[in-house]
C-alpha cells in the first residue's frame, strides 16, 4: 500500500507508417496544432507552426518523460536514412519531433523516470494500423478522467471517401462535469468510485490534461488543418471538459494526402486541396470523434491500483446504462 508503482508508458502515431527507410524527405505530412490551455508540453510545435510540416512520428507519454522520448524519437528517425542527403528544411522537421504529455503522478511514480528509449522503440515496433488498444495502455496507462480511470481512446468518422480519426490521451476533468449524451452523469455519480477518500480530495485537484491527435486522409493544407484542430475543444466540451487553468489541452492534426510533398526535384509543387466550403462535415466529424474517443478511453479503462496504494476506478458500465435510461436516452 505504501510502495511506489510504475504505471506509465508511451504511445506513438506514425503518419506514414513505420517503414520509413529510404527517402525521409517523403515521410512528412502537412500538419497544424492548437492549444486550448497551455499548461503542458508538445515539442516541435514552433517549427510546425512556421512550416506546416510534420515529421514521421508523434509520441505521447507522461510529463517527466518528454525529454527521454524526444531524444529516442530523433535517434529512431535518423537510424532510418543517410543524414547527409537531407535538405535543410527536411532536417529541421526530422530533428524536431512532436512529443506530448499528460501528468500521471497520482498512479505512477513519475519522479522515477521509468520510461526508457527502448519503450519508444517497442511502441514503434508493435504499432498497427488495424486497431488501437484503448484504456490502460501506452502513455495512457496511469491517467484519470473526470475522477474515473482514463487513458487512451480512439474513434473515427467517414465522409464520402475520406476518414477522420481521433486518438486521445485523456487525463482531465472534475467529476461533476462529466456529461454523456447531454446527461449530467457525473452529478449522478458524484460520490461513487472516488479515486481518493473524502479527506484526501484536496490532493487531487483538476491538474490533468488531454492530448488529442486528429488524422485524416482528406487533402487539406496546413491552414485548413488548423481550422480542423480548433474544433477539438467542442468535442471535449460535450463530455464536460472546461480547459481549466492547470490543464494542458493541446491538440494536433495532420493529413496523409499529398504524398511526397518534399524532396521533389522541381521548383513548383502541385498539391491537392479540398475547398474550404466542403469542410463543415469534417468539423462535425472531429467534434463527434473527439467526444466518442474520450468516452471510449473511459469505457475501455480498468480499475488500477498504483503509487502508494492510490486507486483509479473504472466507470461502471451498468451505472451509465441506468442513468441514461433514467433520462430517456436508452430504452428501458
Amino acid at each position: 500500500m505504501n510502495k511506489k508503482a510504475v504505471r506509465t508508458g508511451v504511445t506513438v502515431i506514425l503518419p506514414r507508417g513505420k517503414n520509413i527507410s529510404g527517402n525521409l524527405e517523403q515521410q512528412q505530412v502537412f500538419g497544424a496544432w492548437y492549444s486550448l490551455n497551455g499548461n503542458g508540453e508538445m515539442t516541435g510545435t514552433t517549427w510546425l507552426e512556421e512550416s506546416g510540416l510534420l515529421g514521421p512520428i508523434i509520441a505521447i507519454t507522461n510529463t517527466h518523460s518528454v525529454g527521454t522520448v524526444r531524444d529516442a524519437a530523433i535517434q529512431w528517425i535518423f537510424q532510418q536514412s543517410n543524414q547527409s542527403s537531407l535538405s535543410d528544411d527536411v532536417y529541421c522537421s526530422l530533428s524536431l519531433p512532436v512529443v506530448a504529455e499528460t501528468w500521471d503522478g497520482f498512479l505512477n511514480d513519475i519522479n522515477g523516470f521509468h520510461v526508457r528509449p527502448e519503450h519508444l522503440f517497442d511502441a514503434i515496433k508493435t504499432a498497427s494500423s488495424i486497431r488501437a488498444d484503448e484504456g490502460n495502455v501506452g502513455g495512457g496507462t496511469g491517467m484519470i478522467t473526470h475522477k474515473f480511470k482514463g487513458g487512451i481512446g480512439t474513434s473515427s468518422r467517414k465522409h464520402n471517401e475520406y476518414t477522420v480519426g481521433v486518438l486521445v490521451q485523456s487525463n482531465y476533468g472534475k467529476r461533476n462535469q462529466l456529461t454523456i449524451a447531454g446527461i449530467p452523469v457525473g452529478e449522478e455519480m458524484l460520490d461513487e468510485f472516488l479515486p481518493v477518500s473524502e479527506q484526501e480530495k484536496s490532493k487531487l485537484k483538476e491538474q490533468g490534461s488531454i492530448i488529442v491527435v486528429v488524422a485524416t486522409d482528406a487533402p487539406f493544407l496546413p491552414h485548413q488543418l488548423k481550422r480542423l484542430v480548433r474544433r477539438v475543444p467542442i468535442g471535449i466540451g460535450l463530455v464536460g471538459g472546461r480547459g481549466g487553468d492547470s490543464s494542458g489541452d493541446i491538440f494536433i492534426a495532420f493529413s496523409t494526402a499529398n504524398q511526397h510533398i518534399m524532396g521533389r526535384q522541381t521548383d513548383v509543387l502541385h498539391l491537392d486541396m479540398l475547398p474550404n466550403e466542403t469542410m463543415n462535415p469534417f468539423f462535425e466529424a472531429v467534434t463527434q470523434a473527439t467526444e466518442e474517443a474520450i468516452l471510449n478511453a473511459m469505457i475501455a479503462a480498468e480499475t488500477m491500483e498504483g503509487n502508494y496504494g492510490h486507486k483509479g476506478y473504472a466507470i461502471s458500465h451498468e451505472r451509465i446504462g441506468e442513468i441514461l435510461k433514467k433520462y430517456n436516452r436508452l430504452k428501458k
